[in-house]
């Protein structure tokens, strides 16, 4: 065996011991949170915002976050579908907030949107995600953040 195929084989066996070491069962799924929604345009056919995204590292490693595909309901009234490329990380047992924009067109929802916010009643909203971490290993985190919002709160008196 020549040494150029020595030097290959034990690079092989030395990535593959690495990568056992990194997708070790001690490994936690890092929370992610939504922190803000801050509208930047509010047009006729075209809405923009900016989502405040926290994600919580409670691994010793470094996180490294490829690709966001998320969505936002309200109710059972699909607001956003969208997904987002991020090559961030985020440090071992550290927080970090991203800012995603997000675009959308709620004019074919304008009708049932103004009687969900004319409505007493509280609102349902629920952020669906899915995570794609990793560089070498790749992992798929599946989230779903839900809560209640009043309408009056977002209506000027």
């Amino acid at each position: 065996m020549n040494a150029l195929a020595r030097l290959l084989l034990a690079s092989f066996v030395l990535l593959l011991a690495g990568c056992v070491s990194w997708g070790g069962e001690d490994w936690r799924e890092p929370e992610v949170h939504l922190v803000k929604v801050e509208t930047v345009k509010a047009r006729l056919h075209q809405q923009e915002f900016i989502l405040h995204l926290r994600v919580d590292n409670p691994n010793d490693s470094r996180l490294f976050i490829r690709n966001l595909a998320y969505s936002v309901r309200l109710n059972e009234l699909l607001l956003v579908d969208d997904e987002a490329s991020l090559w961030r990380s985020v440090g071992g047992h550290d927080r970090r907030t991203f800012k995603i924009t997000a675009r959308t067109n709620l004019w074919a929802q304008l009708k049932p949107l103004a009687k969900l916010f004319k409505s007493k009643q509280p609102l349902r909203y629920r952020l669906s995600a899915e995570l794609n971490t990793g560089l070498f290993i790749f992992r798929s985190l599946h989230l779903s953040r839900s809560g209640e919002i009043m309408p009056g709160d977002f209506i000027p008196e």
